[in-house]
């Protein structure tokens, strides 16, 4: 089997426990808050270590969580950005930095140029370098990996940017993965993809 092949094996054995930990009879959540702010899965591959915790916006504190894991990282944060004007994630990637963890972002070139409020500029004036994507139409991806190639790395994913409006007035998602080391490497090994094809950015 080819690393590709493991980590789509894997990435499906996560998706069906997942999918097998939100079964529920309607009716036994209320309408106000459907779904529960996080859960804890048990091990889906190749490691024992695997937990995923998922958040719901406006519900359940998504920002919060993202800050914990910034926090955590002991060596690499790596930073896909669609929209990014959220300061105290912002701020969370500025600590990472001044504590010696290598902090990289690519970003989205219509929403860093157009958004008067983005946080793009402030992390470049901090030292953090920053790629802007200018290939395709919308460079959407929002993710994080931390740590990626250690011994507990985290993946962060979803439909949530890292924006104020996402936690506060949209309806987004966000899952973190912990210690899912084939799945690490693999939004890794997309992320360089992104920033090979990226323009360094100049600050404004």
């Amino acid at each position: 089997m080819t690393g590709a092949h493991r980590t789509l094996h894997s990435m499906f054995k996560l998706i069906a426990m997942l999918a097998g930990l939100w079964a529920f009879a309607p009716g036994q959540a209320s309408a106000q808050n459907a779904y529960p702010p996080t859960v804890s899965g048990r091990p889906a591959s190749e490691s024992a270590a695997l937990q995923s915790h998922v958040y719901f916006t406006p519900w359940d504190d998504a920002e919060g969580a993202i800050m914990r894991a910034i926090r955590s990282a002991k060596v690499q944060v790596l930073v896909q950005a669609y929209s990014f004007t959220s300061g105290a994630i912002a701020g969370e990637l500025i600590n990472a930095r001044k504590r010696g963890v290598d902090v990289r972002v690519t970003a989205d070139q219509e929403q860093t140029e157009r958004i008067a409020t983005s946080r793009i500029p402030d992390l470049a004036r901090a030292g953090i370098p920053v790629w802007i994507e200018t290939r395709y139409q919308s460079a959407h991806n929002k993710t994080m990996v931390i740590d990626a190639g250690q011994a507990l790395p985290i993946v962060i994913t979803g439909s949530y940017n890292w924006t104020v409006a996402a936690q506060r007035r949209n309806a987004e998602n966000v899952l973190i993965l912990r210690g899912a080391a084939e799945l690490a490497q693999a939004y890794k090994a997309n992320w360089e993809r992104h920033r090979g094809d990226a323009l360094p950015y100049v600050s404004r």
